[in-house]
């Protein structure tokens, strides 16, 4: 009779765990979402500020501080530049993208250096859009596929 009541809790124990380790799956996955949410949201808030290098505040910013910015928003602390921030996260393929995550281009004479970073907006109808500081528009978004940008790809990172 022992073995027979032990047996029991034990299974009981076993499925409450696993249905509680399944539903926190689901939970993840929403918080994650909300995260990224509020990242671009954040970002977007930006938009028309003007470039800045160095410059961190409504009043003017660069590339790594829109991001530093937006994912601080979340509680996630990136470092602050765009070749540091390059390192951090898990590594994405261009076709793989998803909204929230970071880009990082070679804008330099160095083909493979990063020198400039980006947040990814949406995906419409195969276009992918993000949101950066441009040395001549400010905080604005661009299509990822354009000659321009598609010619300086360096990476792209998930941070969450």
């Amino acid at each position: 009779m022992q073995n027979g009541i032990n047996r029991n809790v034990y299974l009981i124990f076993g499925v409450g765990l696993a249905v509680l380790l399944l539903s926190a799956c689901g939970t993840t996955r929403k918080i994650r979402q909300q995260h990224v949410e509020k990242v671009v949201e954040t970002a977007k808030t930006f938009q028309g500020t003007p470039y800045r290098y160095g410059g961190t505040t409504r009043a003017g910013m660069d590339c790594s501080a829109l991001v530093y910015l937006s994912f601080r928003s979340v509680g996630v602390n990136l470092p602050r530049v765009s070749e540091e921030q390059s390192r951090v996260g898990k590594r994405v393929s261009k076709r793989k993208l998803k909204k929230g995550d970071v880009v990082f281009f070679a804008t330099g004479k160095r083909r493979r250096k990063v020198t400039h970073a980006g947040i990814i907006t949406e995906k419409r109808s195969g276009t992918v859009y993000f949101i950066h500081a441009s040395t001549s528009l400010g905080v604005t978004e661009d299509n990822i596929q354009s000659r321009y940008w598609s010619r300086r790809w360096v990476r792209a990172r998930r941070m969450f």
